[in-house]
């Protein structure tokens, strides 16, 4: 990850784009290599193991604590698969990948908690750089399905259901 060239992206001092690369090496994303630059952390088996572990907890206890949803969620929901569907048909695996992980995001934000979804943009980072090293085409779509079938589970005020589905989910990814 050249500082410039991201500095030059975003339009931003390279100071900003050093800081920020810290933050993200501190977190255990990026590390930094002497006289070579950033490099993106490719996560080990045991690490993305962990990770998968982490949000299966996370999201299924998510699920089977909440509330049926508002059909304001359910449509925010609902566009966010369809959003997923378009973005698999015309993009590369990395976008694919970030968007898909974002609906688990989108979904512990709908349920309202801020520090579970706190806790799900980090796990989903995390899982993201698996996906995008892992994932085929047909495995996002497969993934995209999963996301509407919880959706739907969820528009039903089938809670039982949204949560063996996505322990399903998780478990297959």
């Amino acid at each position: 990850l050249g500082e410039q060239e991201l500095a030059d992206l975003y339009g931003v001092s390279r100071t900003l784009v050093r800081e920020a690369l810290m933050q993200l090496q501190a977190r255990g994303f990026v590390e930094v290599r002497t006289r070579k630059g950033w490099y993106v952390v490719e996560p080990s088996f045991d690490e993305a193991r962990d990770a998968f572990a982490a949000r299966r907890v996370i999201e299924t206890g998510m699920l089977r604590d909440a509330g049926k949803p508002l059909q304001t969620v359910i449509r925010r929901l609902r566009q966010h698969v369809a959003d997923e569907r378009k973005v698999i048909a015309t993009s590369d695996a990395a976008t694919r990948s970030v968007v898909l992980a974002d609906f688990h995001v989108c979904l512990a934000e709908c349920l309202g908690n801020r520090l579970l979804t706190a806790m799900m943009v980090d796990l989903s980072a995390r899982t993201t750089l698996v996906s995008a090293l892992y994932q085929s085409a047909s495995d996002a779509q497969v993934s995209n399905d999963d996301h509407a079938a919880i959706v739907a589970a969820l528009a039903d005020g089938d809670m039982a259901e949204a949560e063996k589905l996505m322990r399903t989910h998780i478990d297959v990814l």
